[in-house]
Formats: structure tokens, sequence, C-alpha cells
């Protein structure tokens, strides 16, 4: 990277990101911090408490830094969103959002204002360029257990252009050891695992608060079997996720989970988990990382939640940017909201092809 250059680092007052801001400072660059206020005092990142960490790793490597509040936008483009994607019987899943509109949208927009031509951030995944195909390839990163590539499937060539993540090729434990050895106030600081805005896990609280005048008025409803049998009630089908077994207050003497969610009735179907299995997907909003669809469709490994080894399937791109999945073999909890990431099989198998989010209605 040329000396000339210059760089805005997302410093969300973590460990990954201090050490990203760090490499790109060594490497040279000229290198600015930005932190992104997103939630508020109740996030457990991008708070005002994370800025004052990142602000004194950036004293620490001596780079300019800066705060920009961005938490109105927060709330209308990703908890908003979030609220009524719960209400609406879906799973949401508010990170690839946040990584989409801020990381990359809005951080990139601000980019331009400071002059700078790239944006590095603590995410856990690789670029690479593609010369023979005159594009970029988004992949795995070194650390399957840290990978973060299946929250980045919406970047567009342009973005990925313009997109440096100094931590792909390194593993976590790697990077604690650069900050220890910078002195960073961040070394050891913990990370978590949860969604930053939600306090102690609890989404039925945030949907409430964000929807109260909804959420009271869906409040209550049948928890039915697939036969329509009613089982026993419920508070609201915001509480409510494909896939749960516990605390649906049922005694049936067999374990149950719910497969299904009737939001306009206000329905929580049950079953057993037998009943949880599918063999195809239906996914809305495709967007393909090489900038248009294979065609005539493409075998992929395909991963149905974060936490989802993937499966392998046949992809078919159908109208309206949507695509069928036809898995090789069933998978369990395929839970409308949340994101469907296609990656490639074999050799290819690092890479992201793109992805989508898991719907109801066929396409």
């Amino acid at each position: 990277m040329s000396g000339a250059e210059r760089v805005v680092v997302a410093m969300s007052g973590g460990v990954d990101s201090s050490v990203a801001a760090a490499i790109a400072a060594e490497s040279g660059v000229e290198t600015i911090g930005v932190t992104m206020h997103l939630a508020g005092a109740a996030s457990r990142c991008c708070s005002l408490d994370d800025a004052d960490d990142a602000r004194r790793v950036a004293a620490a490597l001596g780079i300019r830094f800066y705060v920009a509040n961005y938490a109105e936008r927060f709330r209308a483009e990703v908890i908003e969103r979030f609220a009524d994607g719960y209400l609406h019987g879906e799973t949401p899943i508010p990170c690839v959002a946040c990584n989409k509109r801020f990381k990359f949208d809005h951080l990139m927009e601000r980019a331009k204002v400071f002059g700078a031509t790239r944006v590095a951030t603590g995410h856990y995944a690789r670029i690479e360029r593609d010369e023979s195909k005159g594009r970029a390839r988004l992949l795995r990163a070194v650390d399957r257990e840290k990978d973060q590539s299946y929250f980045l499937f919406q970047l567009d060539q342009e973005q990925l252009a313009q997109a440096w993540f100094p931590l792909g090729a390194l593993r976590k434990e790697e990077v604690r050891e650069q900050a220890r050895a910078l002195g960073l106030v961040t070394a050891d600081k913990p990370e978590s695992q949860e969604i930053c805005f939600v306090p102690d896990g609890d989404y039925a609280a945030v949907v409430e608060a964000m929807r109260p005048a909804v959420a009271r008025g869906r409040a209550g409803g049948d928890i039915v079997d697939a036969s329509g049998r009613v089982l026993g009630r419920h508070e609201g089908v915001h509480r409510f996720t494909v896939g749960q077994r516990k605390g649906l207050g049922l005694s049936t003497g067999e374990p149950l989970y719910v497969v299904r969610i009737d939001a306009a009735r206000s329905r929580v179907v049950v079953g057993r988990r037998a009943e949880l299995a599918s063999s195809r997907a239906h996914v809305r909003d495709v967007h393909w990382v090489a900038g248009v669809p294979p065609a005539g469709g493409v075998r992929a490994c395909v991963r149905v939640r974060h936490g989802h080894v993937g499966t392998a399937a046949s992809v078919e791109p159908a109208t309206g940017g949507a695509a069928r999945v036809s898995f090789d073999e069933p998978v369990e909890a395929v839970s409308p909201g949340q994101a469907a990431v296609f990656y490639g099989l074999g050799d290819a198998r690092d890479e992201v092809l793109g992805g989508g989010w898991l719907a109801r209605e066929s396409v």
C-alpha cells in the first residue's frame, strides 16, 4: 500500500479494531480512527465507554481520531426493523444490516469527506482480487472460529474494492498478542457474543419498548400443533423463534419445538423435532457478490444461520431477485428473517458467492 494513501479505520473500542488500526498505521498509510456511536448507553459495543477506549488506542498509535454519532440512524435502520421483524414472526439478524449500512455504506461516505480511499475494519474475513475476472472475491477468515464472512454477504464490488480486513489472515490469539505487545488498553478486553442493543439477551423487552402499542395489540394467542389443535396460550409471537424448545409452557409428555409462527393469526405452531426439517428454502432479496447471478444456478454450501456449518445444496436464481434452495439433506430450523449465505464447494469452499433472507412464501 502506498505511503501517500489515507485510510479510515472503524474503531469499536474492542481489541480487533484496535489491532486493525495498529496494522494500518504500521503499514505506512495515513490512518484515521473513527468510532461510530450507535446504540446508546445500554449497548455492549459502540457506546461512549467504548469510544473512550478507542480514543486511548488512537492516542497510543499516534493517529487522528473522531467519534461519529449515528444513534438515530441506527435506531431507525436497525433496531426498529429488528422489532418489526419479530412482530411479523421472523427471527431477524441485525448484524448483517449493521455491517452493510454502517460499517460500509455510511462509513465509506464519511471516508470520502476525509479524502480516504479505503476503509479498514476488524472483521475476520478476507478479500482477494481475481484478475482473470476483474472482480473481488470475499473469503472466509483463516480463523474459522472467528470468521465473520456470513455477515458480509451484502457487500458489493465497489465496497469490496475499498474495504481492507487486516485481521483476515490472523487468529484471535495472535491479535491479542499483538495488542499486548503494543500495550493497548483493549488487549484483554472481553467480547460480547450477543446482539449489542439487547440487554441480557431479552429480545422481547426490546420489541415491546420499541413497539409498545403493537406488541400489546398482538399479545396473546394460541399455541397449536400442525393440525390446528390448541395446546396452550402464549403472550406474543415476538417471544418465539423457529426451533425454540424452552419457554413454551406446555406439558405434553414429549419435547416440542416451534416449527412455524403465524403472526397474522397470532399463532405459534409446535411439533416434534422431525417437523423442523426442511428440504427446500425460499430466499428473497438475494445479493450475488460477483454482481450478477450465476447462469442456470449453482451448487453451493448454504448456511442458514451463523452457527450452521452449512449444507450442500442447489441454488436456482428466481424472478424478482429471489432464489430457490434445494438441500441435499434436510436442514433443521430454517427460520424466516435469518440470512441464507451461499459458499462455494470443494476448492472454492472459502468463497462467499452471495446470500439473501429466508422467506415464508414460495419464490
